[in-house]
């Protein structure tokens, strides 16, 4: 235990946000994302929500400012939008705990960037839609 850590951040996510460079990306991924095919590294959380592990990460972990989104979700695919579907819950409140507004990315585009991603943090998350995608910047 360390003193003024989140309990949720393992030795394991520790070391790997540490090792993250700037211009890194992470993604905390629900429980339905493909994290097995696409990641190079992956860390599991599967009882914890994906706002909760966000919180977390976000407690150490800084956003780069020297790009335009550097917070991310998977957009909604085009069949969703044409059934109607509302912005995912999830959003927002990711949006609060990063401090910054959301760029969307394309299913397909999410799936590729996460190949290329340092880092998996899979969560339980349930609810749809709820994958983010962070790049971290530098501790001034």
């Amino acid at each position: 235990m360390l003193k003024g850590v989140d309990k949720l951040l393992t030795g394991d996510i520790l070391k790997a946000l540490c090792d993250m460079g700037h211009g890194d990306e992470l993604v905390i991924a629900d429980a339905n994302f493909p994290a097995e095919e696409v990641a190079r590294r992956l860390i599991r959380v599967p009882g914890i929500d994906g706002v909760r592990m966000t919180q977390a990460v976000m407690s150490v972990f800084p956003l780069d400012t020297y790009v335009r989104t550097p917070a991310c979700v998977m957009d909604l695919t085009e069949g969703d939008k044409a059934k109607g579907m509302q912005e995912p819950v999830l959003w927002p409140m990711y949006a609060r705990c990063v401090g910054a507004d959301l760029g969307k990315i394309e299913r397909y585009e999410f799936y590729e960037r996460t190949r290329r991603a340092f880092l998996v943090i899979q969560t339980g998350e349930e609810r749809q839609y709820g994958n983010l995608l962070l790049t971290k910047g530098v501790v001034l």
